[in-house]
């Protein structure tokens, strides 16, 4: 069998392709008693188990990160967003320890990621973007290779992968081989593998690209599970996901962070207030006309299917304006089939933060 590692090995001999360096004991990394970990810092009383300061990383003339600076203290589930390009990926790898910043620095659990490599990758689950599988293993035997590079006694390993599999839902198909599973078990593999050690930290780059609705809905109820023992910073492109899930979030643009707060707190900087959503029957351009007018509009999207048309509609102020809206369409002649008001949610907030000035205006899409 072949066992040369893929490209994916951190920088270091002795490496995994989920990134983490051998060691003994990983069972006991702090998951028990953080306070016997030398060195965590601290603010408030709070462990900051993951630190970025001043974070940099050029690649050429190009800066993928520049500045970046945050702290996710211990027990904390972080959504990490932003546009592609945006520096996420660049940022994960660099707090891994695979990527070594430009300028900066970078601990987790106290440990600096450059100075103090291997103590701190030993607290590191990574599940990267393209997980590095061996495609000829079967399941149970690369998470049993893995736990040997772990330095993970028989019994533990034959514990673990169980526990493992019956998490990420990989029981029954753990004696095929890995290349003949769909995308979404690969991913699953991968997220197994960055839970074998029972790791303090948790980094998941798109954890669930390729899963279907009902992995993805397992994936949610596994990590309200792992949050009771991991801190995790996991970057996705599924807003609604990060929405239910995390406890705060972090958006990157061009390489900067540009908010960090809670969902609720980033939903609160949404301009205006309460959506009013429209089923109209008519033509988009005359759901425009005739709400174009109204005042205490801020903004109008309107989408036409099949001679219906769905109408947005964004106050300029925390008003109400469904009576006004429906009195008018109905005073035009238009059928409106349906009304209900949205409250802003973190979809609203990002495409604000990310929607070039000209995309302010109102639209008419037919």
């Amino acid at each position: 069998m072949n066992l040369l590692l893929p490209a994916m090995t951190l920088g270091m001999p002795n490496l995994d392709p989920g990134g983490v360096v051998s060691q003994t004991s990983r069972t006991r990394n702090g998951l028990d008693n953080m306070d016997d970990v030398p060195g965590v810092q601290r603010r408030s009383g709070v462990f900051r188990m993951i630190q970025a300061d001043q974070l940099v990383k050029w690649f050429g003339p190009t800066r993928a990160v520049g500045g970046l600076s945050f702290s996710i203290p211990k027990g904390q589930v972080v959504g990490f967003l932003g546009p592609n390009g945006a520096g996420k990926s660049t940022t994960l790898r660099m707090l891994t320890g695979y990527l070594p910043p430009t300028s900066g620095s970078a601990s987790i659990a106290g440990h600096n990621v450059l100075t103090e490599s291997e103590a701190a990758r030993a607290t590191i689950g990574y599940l990267p973007e393209s997980t590095p599988l061996y495609p000829e293993m079967r399941v149970y035997e690369y998470l049993d290779y893995r736990g040997k590079l772990l330095s993970m006694t028989r019994s533990d390993r034959v514990r673990r992968s169980a526990e493992v599999c019956d998490r990420c839902g990989l029981t029954h198909i753990r004696r095929r081989l890995i290349g003949q599973l769909s995308k979404g078990n690969r991913q699953r593999v991968g997220l197994a593998q960055a839970l074998l050690h029972e790791p303090a930290v948790l980094f998941l780059d798109e954890p669930t690209a390729g899963l279907d609705p009902n992995q993805i809905k397992h994936f949610r109820e596994l990590l309200g599970e792992l949050r009771e023992k991991h801190t995790i910073l996991l970057s996705s492109h599924i807003l609604t996901e990060i929405e239910k899930t995390v406890d705060r979030v972090l958006i990157l643009k061009e390489g900067e962070l540009v908010a960090d707060g809670t969902t609720d707190e980033l939903c609160g900087k949404v301009l205006g207030g309460p959506r009013v959503l429209l089923d109209v029957q008519a033509e988009a351009h005359a759901v425009h006309s005739a709400l174009a007018g109204i005042s205490g509009v801020r903004e109008i999207e309107v989408t036409a299917h099949d001679g219906w048309c769905h109408a947005e509609v964004a106050p300029a102020g925390n008003q109400d304006l469904t009576d006004d809206l429906t009195k008018k369409l109905a005073d035009k002649g238009l059928k409106v089939r349906e009304a209900t008001r949205r409250k802003p949610n973190l979809e609203d907030y990002y495409l604000q933060l990310f929607r070039e000035p000209k995309d302010t205006a109102n639209r008419a899409t037919a």
